[in-house]
């Protein structure tokens, strides 16, 4: 391993630690720090009574969920499950931690619904204070699609503003990270509140100069899948002091090439092969 691999390394748990537990989950969030990650990483969609709510997709996937009437949830009618027509008390009865994941084989399988924001902050907040363990900081994803506003979520000022409201709430303004790959939500949080921290989702194949111009400002994280990452990007992200974060890396030969590459953070579905890798190869926890 090079000096430049030794750089201490942010292990994110992807939507807490999706190859081990259900996605979004307060158990999986759980799970992520029995383990040892320094951040969770999850996504945030709106209710109907404008919560914040823990899920990938504004609507019950088809993938995970099981309606209130024990009914599993096809992908012809996942839409018609739209979270923004729900209230928080309407989504709790659905059960997405229960059905056999395609993908993920190894996932612990148990009755669990998507949690608000508040409500997983709020717990992990005491499980770590209870476990005598560290803090962790948040990258939390506002999921917006413009076409989508008004059907399937808020526009991007009221979305943002939803979003920062809870996390100032909170008062973890200083462990938070906002993500999103939608330009207008990342511009929206940064007027509202300049001083939170933003990362720039990547998943397009353009230069990152480009990609950098099309957003106007700077960064504090560039994060783009992880067959992305090229040295260019790299030198690119030292130079401009932006951190560098891939997504997803679940396979241990490419964490290992993404440490060799010097990125500041591995955001993986399987963080308990990370932190064995880093183990082994003498790489420090950021």
């Amino acid at each position: 391993m090079t000096e430049q691999s030794k750089k201490a390394i942010d292990v994110q748990g992807h939507r807490g630690c999706r190859g081990l537990m259900p996605e979004n989950t307060i158990p999986a969030f759980r799970k992520a720090i029995d383990l040892g990650v320094t951040t969770l990483e999850l996504d945030l969609v709106i209710s109907k009574d404008k919560q914040v709510i823990v899920s990938h997709e504004p609507f019950f996937s088809h993938e995970i969920s099981i309606t209130p009437q024990g009914e599993e949830i096809t992908k012809t009618n996942e839409k018609e499950h739209n979270i923004y027509a729900l209230n928080y008390s309407e989504i709790k009865t659905y059960d997405v931690g229960s059905r056999a994941h395609s993908r993920f084989s190894q996932q612990q399988k148990l009755k669990t619904y998507k949690p608000s924001f508040r409500d997983m902050v709020t717990d992990i907040e005491a499980y770590v204070t209870s476990q005598g363990k560290a803090k962790p900081y948040y990258n939390i994803e506002i999921k917006r699609k413009p076409e989508m506003d008004d059907v399937f979520h808020p526009a991007a000022a009221e979305f943002a503003r939803l979003v920062v409201d809870i996390v100032q709430e909170l008062g973890i303004e200083e462990r938070t990270y906002i993500q999103s790959f939608d330009i207008g939500s990342l511009r929206a949080v940064k007027d509202i509140a300049p001083a939170i921290k933003l990362v720039y989702l990547i998943e397009n194949k353009e230069p990152i100069a480009l990609n950098m111009r099309r957003l106007g400002f700077r960064p504090d994280v560039y994060s783009p899948f992880y067959k992305l990452i090229t040295p260019t990007v790299t030198k690119y992200c030292e130079l401009q002091k932006i951190q560098l974060i891939p997504w997803t890396v679940n396979v241990e030969q490419d964490m290992v090439a993404m440490i060799e590459l010097g990125v500041d953070g591995i955001i993986t579905d399987y963080p308990d092969v990370l932190l064995n890798l880093m183990k082994r190869l003498d790489v420090p926890l950021k």
